[in-house]
């Protein structure tokens, strides 16, 4: 009776288990079909590949076909300026070649105003917008903004000097100048402080004529320009006597008095004057 108990018992067991065994299966099976519909029935994202970089680059740098790599991207929210074919990065006929004008960094999207033009070098010239000539300004501590301009910032420009006839001046002639170059580099990334002894500046040729015509006059300013400012200064001048508040006395022309010529004559016992033209 006991062993009949036993084999039962044994027997259920059995049976419970092979029960969990299959329910286990089907509940997996179930899982995995939900997973495959709601993967299916997911909105699919459209890619594009992109060209980015494949190692870190720095300023000055020469990129090569070694150093970018084809990934993924969704294409809807495509950088603007990626190169998306080999022919768009390095042109056939053309040299071999490009110079990193600003820092990236492993994985990062490679973009058209982040290079140089194939085979240029990373110059003043290749920052040039076109149409714009580059000039230089002679700065110091003072007019330099204690050396926290560089490349890419945008400035006022004042001059101060001695106009024809007049006292002594400062004028804003120039508004939201872009800087291209600080001393000899064009590395934005340059975040340290130098005091500059020349900055050059992004002009058409017009400004240029003025720029070097104030230089030689006076005394050039620079004064930065927040990042995110986008107004533009109107006519600012101020001489000395604005700056101490002296008000100029308002000088009135006296009106000359109309000279009258006259004689006397007596009649009687009168005496008469006469009005008569005046010979002076």
């Amino acid at each position: 009776m006991r062993m009949v108990f036993g084999l039962v018992l044994v027997l259920g067991l059995g049976l419970a288990g092979f029960a969990v065994y299959m329910a286990q299966g089907y509940i997996s099976k179930y899982e995995s079909a939900l997973a495959k519909e709601r993967a299916a029935n997911k909105p699919q994202i459209e890619l594009a590949e992109i060209y980015v970089a494949k190692r870190p680059l720095r300023y000055g740098e020469q990129l090569t076909e070694k150093d970018v790599q084809l990934v993924a991207w969704p294409k809807a929210a495509l950088p603007e300026g990626a190169f998306v074919t080999a022919a768009e990065l390095f042109p056939e006929g053309k040299p071999s070649f490009r110079t990193v004008l600003r820092a990236m960094e492993a994985k990062e999207p490679l973009l058209a105003v982040k290079v140089t033009q194939p085979g240029e070098d990373a110059g003043i010239t290749s920052r040039l917008s076109k149409g714009m000539r580059a000039f230089a300004i002679s700065v110091d501590v003072s007019s330099g903004v204690s050396g926290f301009l560089r490349p890419g910032d945008r400035v006022d420009i004042y001059w101060t000097g001695t106009a024809q006839g007049h006292e002594k001046v400062t004028k804003l002639i120039e508004a939201t100048v872009r800087l291209i170059a600080v001393d000899q580099t064009a590395d934005e990334d340059r975040a340290n402080p130098v005091i500059a002894r020349t900055v050059t500046v992004e002009a058409t040729p017009k400004q240029v004529a003025a720029l070097a015509q104030a230089q030689s006059t006076g005394q050039l300013s620079l004064s930065l320009v927040g990042a995110e400012d986008e107004t533009v200064a109107g006519l600012v001048e101020i001489d000395q006597n604005q700056l101490l508040g002296i008000e100029e006395a308002e000088v009135v022309a006296k009106q000359e008095e109309k000279k009258v010529c006259t004689i006397r004559t007596r009649r009687g016992s009168e005496v008469v004057e006469i009005p008569i033209p005046c010979t002076n």
